[in-house]
């Protein structure tokens, strides 16, 4: 008796199928994942790494990333917290910034070469004049470590934030490829070196406060009340951030900070069943008559 496959199951009459979780949430494009993520089948269980880039409301994440069935997995982080931390980024600066994101993406550049050993090899772009700039294969010695950039699903619109970690990883070593239409400045794939460095040391918020002081000082001292507590203005600003960027390049590793274990340790309650319940309810009944005959 042959037997007949079933093509026409319950999912196939239902008039509407659940989409993925984070589909749902809209978290995760998975058109555009399948496309990072699969790997060429000759390259034998070789990672295809990843560095994402994500934007929140306060800080910029940047990760080296590489997929498994079990999820992903992560060679390497960094975020623009830690600008403001570990490497002197002084006041109440922009975290978020285009800046932020330039700093953010050298430093896991740095740190991912660090961690790899490739740190002495490669030194990416020590001169951010702007200029665009591919890491080149040195003969005799391991390849540029190279990944892909993952936006996840922030709109790379010209002039994104986005590319500011991109150019950061680019003049930090890493091998990345990508087109300069997108970046601040770009035209038919030429790029303005002197305005892209103008972003890249911060130039445009100073041009801010710049403006901002002349239409009316008092708000101006109020909004960047914390960048003139640290003596930062419009005219060393670039002062600023190149000593963030050298301070990047000394000491690019992560150290992790030794977590105390809590003081006391809380112990959750077993639960008691129906018989313990009746020896404790019993137990407090003789201990309370002993009680009333002692008085």
């Amino acid at each position: 008796m042959a037997f007949v496959k079933l093509v026409k199951n319950n999912a196939y009459f239902k008039p509407y199928q659940t989409k993925y979780r984070r589909r749902r949430e809209g978290k995760t494009d998975y058109r555009a994942r399948k496309r990072l993520v699969a790997q060429a089948k000759n390259k034998f269980n070789t990672p295809k790494y990843r560095m994402v880039v994500r934007i929140s409301n306060r800080y910029v994440y940047c990760q080296i990333a590489w997929a498994t069935i079990e999820g992903d997995k992560i060679l390497c982080c960094a975020n623009s917290k830690e600008l403001a931390d570990k490497y002197g980024l002084p006041g109440y600066f922009g975290l978020k910034n285009w800046t932020a994101c330039y700093a953010t993406g050298l430093l896991l550049a740095r740190r991912v070469l660090k961690k790899l050993k490739l740190d002495d090899i490669y030194e990416g772009q020590t001169e951010n004049d702007g200029e665009d700039y591919l890491v080149e294969e040195v003969e005799g010695k391991p390849k540029p470590f190279s990944v892909c950039l993952d936006v996840g699903l922030q709109t790379t619109s010209t002039g994104a934030r986005i590319f500011g970690a991109l150019k950061g990883a680019l003049d930090g070593g890493l091998y990345i490829p990508h087109s300069v239409r997108r970046w601040p400045a770009a035209e038919k794939d030429q790029v303005e070196s002197e305005l892209l460095q103008k972003y890249i040391y911060g130039g445009h918020v100073g041009e801010y406060m710049e403006a901002m002081n002349e239409d009316d000082e008092e708000l101006y001292k109020t909004h960047f009340a914390k960048y003139l507590e640290k003596d930062v203005d419009a005219d060393s600003m670039e002062d600023t951030w190149k000593a963030v960027y050298d301070k990047i390049r000394e000491t690019p590793e992560l150290v992790k900070t030794a977590k105390k274990p809590p003081a006391v340790k809380k112990q959750k309650k077993l639960r008691l069943n129906a018989a313990q319940r009746k020896n404790r309810v019993a137990q407090k009944m003789a201990s309370h008559a002993a009680k009333q005959e002692a008085e």
